[in-house]
């Protein structure tokens, strides 16, 4: 067939960086992303031109899920943070301001890209030998014997979104109920290749977010088993209940046309004979002790009347989600066809029971050894309990994140400016032949270190939305906060009292420096991982891991925008 219209050439844009698209585009990016940041962040209605759901959020992933920019460079920009946040839940926000702020430092500086490039590579090797060595004044050791710092960095996830809309006593509820819901996921007993188990989120809407509660074992809803029913349920001779998991459906449809063709005698009912074989999987089901038979999809009436009759409990509609971690908590393996049982592919549980909460009935299944749990996940409105799943499921991974790399970084600014002068002081000492093997010259390099830190602080400013000033101390290099209306006072000391995490109280004579300045002094030691005095109930920590990831995310991703000499974009 012709084309109705001519093929279009594509089309060339040289030196994009230079364009004042991107600029507009990369600033208008950056000023929402900003304006999300942190406690105070503002929040953001996201829906589509022609309705539909609207979330209400500051968190980066539904952020990113529902932003769709234009623009290939920006396009790059969003790539590389999704992935980011696909693999580590946290620090969304961070990596992609960093970037922002990064691009738009570098390119109004007048030096090559290529040597930009080589520059910042070896200051986030810099920044990345320091976090991992044990000089480094801006991380904590987890200590998974207490849970002090466990909870400091529970806390510090729920308290940075306003859209959960949770006051204190609901924080720290869900704080000791998240971290309760991990431990049940630890194993036990540890192996060699040791695997946590998973946190099955139950939601609950239009209830005080203080009813939440965690269960061990899984919950699935069951409107049509009430609680006043006797509930007798088959055991094995051992006294366990054995578990018949089925991934097909067992409602006993007719084939589906379009898999084929089959031939029926005359006389032959395919629904009788449908159903004869779902009789004879029951007495096979009954002949192996089964007591519990959970379906992924619908069992049918006769089939679920005929094993009631033996004592057998059926769950049906359980659901896609539940299947794997039912098939882990209890062994079992999905059936996948009911013309074929094999005896090894039942599962074991220590007991099964009736939960009623908030008007729902639930069969409670509970295992041997507890690897699953059930969060009753509570919240007021549909739209503050979205964003509390989206917090939870955040909080579940940087705590398995933490268990592999025990270690968290200070938060509330403080990390980024503790790094932004620890490379102000690391670019003034390097050795002349540190210049020559980067191949650039000393003012080249402080110049790109410069705008490095100017970018790490601009993520730390981005955490004050109300026109407050924004301090750094010259011994520690931490991040202080300014309440709004103290502009012009001549002593930073009457008016701070503590620094972003929390570590550090303004009980010493420090020297202070309005962040954002051209240049800085030197940290002159690191911040003491025990303070003498407890400053704040619950110190401000970021995930180790997550954040290590979005900085080096952050460099990487601006370095490549920054090395685009065209952007080719077909027409068609």
């Amino acid at each position: 067939m012709s084309r109705l219209e001519a093929k279009k050439p594509p089309l060339f844009i040289s030196e994009p960086l230079t364009r004042d698209t991107l600029s507009q585009s990369l600033s208008l990016l950056s000023g929402i992303l900003k304006s999300c940041y942190g406690p105070a962040g503002r929040l953001k209605h996201l829906h589509n031109g022609v309705g539909g759901y609207v979330c209400t959020t500051s968190q980066s992933s539904a952020i990113f899920s529902h932003l769709s920019v234009s623009h290939p460079v920006l396009r790059i920009l969003m790539a590389s943070v999704q992935n980011h946040i696909s693999r580590f839940s946290d620090c969304g926000l961070f990596t992609a301001i960093l970037c922002c702020s990064l691009i738009e430092n570098f390119k109004s500086l007048n030096v090559a890209s290529c040597t930009v490039i080589k520059i910042s590579k070896h200051l986030l090797s810099l920044c990345m030998d320091y976090l991992k060595s044990e000089a480094c004044g801006c991380r904590v050791s987890v200590d998974f014997s207490s849970v002090e710092t466990l909870l400091c960095l529970v806390h510090s996830i729920l308290t940075s979104k306003p859209a959960c809309m949770l006051n204190k006593p609901e924080v720290d509820h869900l704080t000791m109920l998240i971290l309760k819901a991990f431990m049940f996921t630890v194993p036990c007993c540890v192996e060699t290749n040791a695997v946590l188990g998973k946190c099955v989120i139950v939601p609950v809407k239009g209830r005080r977010v203080v009813d939440s509660t965690v269960l061990p074992g899984l919950l699935i809803e069951t409107p049509e088993i009430q609680l006043a029913e006797p509930l007798t349920v088959k055991r094995t001779c051992s006294n366990v209940i054995k578990i018949a998991l089925f991934s097909v459906s067992m409602s006993g449809d007719l084939f589906n046309p379009e898999e084929g063709t089959i031939t029926v005698h005359h006389g032959i009912s395919l629904e009788m004979s449908e159903l004869n074989q779902l009789l004879n999987v029951g007495k096979q089901l009954i002949n192996d002790e089964v007591g519990l038979v959970v379906c992924q999809k619908v069992i049918h009436p006769s089939l679920k009347q005929y094993l009631k009759e033996n004592h057998v409990i059926t769950v049906d509609r359980a659901g896609l989600s539940l299947m794997e971690p039912m098939s882990r908590m209890t062994g079992s393996k999905p059936i996948a066809s009911i013309h074929s049982l094999s005896p090894g592919c039942y599962g074991s549980l220590k007991d099964v029971c009736i939960e009623s909460f908030a008007s729902k009935y639930f069969v409670r299944l509970i295992p041997n050894d507890t690897v699953v749990c059930s969060l009753i996940l509570c919240n007021r409105n549909e739209t503050a309990w979205d964003e509390l799943k989206r917090i939870c499921e955040t909080a579940e991974h940087v705590l398995q994140l933490t268990i592999k790399e025990p270690l968290a970084l200070l938060g509330g600014g403080c990390t980024e400016t503790h790094l932004a002068s620890y490379i102000r002081h690391k670019s003034y000492s390097l050795s002349t032949s540190s210049f020559k093997e980067i191949d650039c010259s000393r003012t080249q390099y402080q110049l790109v270190a410069d705008g490095f830190c100017r970018s790490l602080e601009s993520v730390a400013c981005s955490l004050n939305h109300d026109d407050g000033e924004i301090l750094t101390d010259m011994f520690y290099g931490h991040c202080w906060f300014v309440p709004s209306g103290f502009s012009s006072v001549s002593n930073w000391s009457d008016v701070v009292s503590k620094c972003g995490c929390g570590i550090n109280g303004n009980t010493e004579n420090l020297n202070w420096r309005l962040l954002q300045g051209q240049f800085g002094c030197p940290v002159a030691q690191g911040c003491p991982k025990e303070p003498s005095v407890k400053v704040a109930d619950f110190l401000t920590l970021d995930c180790f891991a997550a954040k290590c990831n979005g900085l080096q995310v952050a460099l990487e991703t601006a370095n490549l925008i920054l090395d685009l000499s065209y952007v080719i974009e077909d027409q068609n």
